[in-house]
């Protein structure tokens, strides 16, 4: 009887919890064929997480009354191919930050994602994703940026983020140190954004700086994007590139949805150091959380570069094909 009384209480207690915080678990399993010629050699690989990273997630809010409420997110990166961790295998290595959200705007403490993959969807019409992904010739600074304190508003379309990450080296705080911020405005058929983010190097003396601005229209038949980026500061030598995008997104019936984009990078401290990216992609919705999807991409190297390429001048043909599905 003892026992009974017990086992009461606790469940008695976990359903006064869960009435005061709503969690929610979440995630994506993605897995695909793709084929790769980098210029050198070929390979066929079965990919995870082509069209959406594969992931589970935890997040969830407490109300703390006065329109405060305490917030967290947990999101652990897999790889479905192997079965490994994601970002170099680090348990929560998509997201991990806890913080407090209200009328003062949403303040967060831990892992988080940089400007540049927060709004990608927003100048990137692949979404940061399958062989079009922006990223293989934008500066994304690796997605995600540790010991970060953000602090971020949104009101009538506009919206705002602010990010300092601590580099955490004792007796030189630039060191390893990230400083970043992002303001974008989404009202109707447009969406805008312009970010900057600037990253020391590990002894705090030289820095990798990128200014990004970009953004999409809805014209209801299809929607155009586009993006311009300078990089500048050392990233092992003087870099000083700039990156131009124009991309469209067309649906196709109702659950269909046509990609393209063309991406060009110039480097001004290079010669014949240029790139370009030209890339088709399609996506099919079998339902709302389940999708089958295609892509393809070629890079061309002046004789100077090798951007997702083996050796210099040498051209990089990537296609996948493959299946995701939310939970």
């Amino acid at each position: 009887m003892k026992k009974i009384i017990f086992t009461t209480a606790v469940l008695g207690a976990s359903a006064v919890a869960s009435a005061q915080t709503n969690v929610t678990i979440y995630g994506v399993v993605d897995a695909g064929i793709a084929y790769e010629n980098n210029g050198v050699a070929s390979v066929t690989r079965l990919d995870s997480g082509n069209l959406n990273g594969s992931r589970i997630g935890f997040k969830g809010s407490e109300d703390l009354g006065g329109g405060l409420a305490a917030a967290f997110q947990l999101e652990n990166g897999f790889a479905v191919d192997t079965g490994t961790l994601g970002q170099g295998g680090l348990l929560f290595g998509r997201q991990a930050w806890i913080g407090l959200n209200g009328g003062f705007g949403a303040l967060r403490l831990g892992r988080q994602v940089t400007g540049f993959f927060a709004n990608s969807d927003t100048f990137d019409p692949f979404e940061n994703s399958l062989a079009g992904d922006s990223e293989r010739l934008f500066n994304y600074f690796g997605d995600r940026t540790n010991n970060t304190i953000s602090y971020g508003y949104e009101t009538n379309g506009f919206r705002t983020r602010i990010q300092y990450g601590l580099g955490e080296v004792a007796g030189n705080s630039a060191a390893g140190r990230t400083v970043s911020a992002w303001g974008g405005y989404r009202q109707g058929p447009a969406d805008a954004v312009l970010i900057y983010q600037k990253t020391n190097d590990a002894i705090g003396s030289n820095s990798a700086r990128t200014t990004l601005l970009g953004g999409n229209y809805d014209f209801n038949a299809f929607r155009l994007y586009a993006a311009y980026a300078w990089n500048k500061g050392v990233q092992g030598r003087d870099v000083d590139t700039r990156d131009a995008l124009f991309g469209a997104r067309v649906q196709v019936g109702d659950a269909g949805a046509l990609i393209a984009s063309w991406i060009r990078k110039s480097n001004k401290t290079i010669a014949n150091g240029d790139a370009d990216q030209i890339a088709l992609g399609y996506v099919y919705d079998l339902s709302k959380r389940t999708a089958l999807y295609a892509s393809v991409s070629r890079t061309g190297n002046d004789s100077g570069a090798s951007y997702n390429a083996a050796a210099p001048g040498a051209t990089d043909k990537l296609f996948n094909a493959g299946i995701r599905h939310r939970f």
